[in-house]
């Protein structure tokens, strides 16, 4: 018996909608890094990018639990002296809300070509609106 290897053109890929109001953030990344693996699918293989597309609709109505949202900090440095941003995590939700899943998300798929392929099929949006109607995605269910 021979295993079975998907090969790049040979996946058929869906699109998937999600909404984010009320759901907690870490659950939520870890359902989107997991569809935009393709771990959900029989044909999954590492090697290849299996996954499918995911719109997520919402994004600055997602929520933390426990004292999260006072303690949470977000930190990035310019590589110059004196050059570390903190942001806390009410800052981030109003400036950019889209950034605070995709960090999420970021650090769930691979750190590699492979993982950079798959975030590009990740698009965030703050508001209730996207642009993808055409491509015509299915809600998905995250609980």
């Amino acid at each position: 018996m021979k295993t079975f290897v998907a090969k790049e053109g040979m996946v058929a890929k869906k699109w998937h909608l999600v909404d984010a109001e009320g759901k907690i953030l870490g659950r939520l990344a870890a359902r989107i890094a997991t569809i935009l693996q393709g771990k959900h699918k029989a044909i999954y293989t590492p090697h290849v990018d299996t996954g499918d597309y995911v719109v997520v609709v919402n994004a600055e109505k997602v929520k933390l639990t426990g004292k999260k949202p006072e303690k949470k900090t977000y930190q990035r440095y310019s590589g110059y002296p004196g050059g570390l941003k903190i942001l806390s995590f009410k800052e981030m939700l109003g400036k950019h809300p889209e950034d605070i899943i995709k960090l999420a998300v970021r650090r769930m798929v691979p750190k590699n070509k492979l993982g950079v392929k798959m975030l590009e099929k990740l698009k965030i949006y703050a508001g209730p609106e996207h642009p993808h109607a055409a491509q015509r995605p299915v809600e998905l269910a995250i609980g």
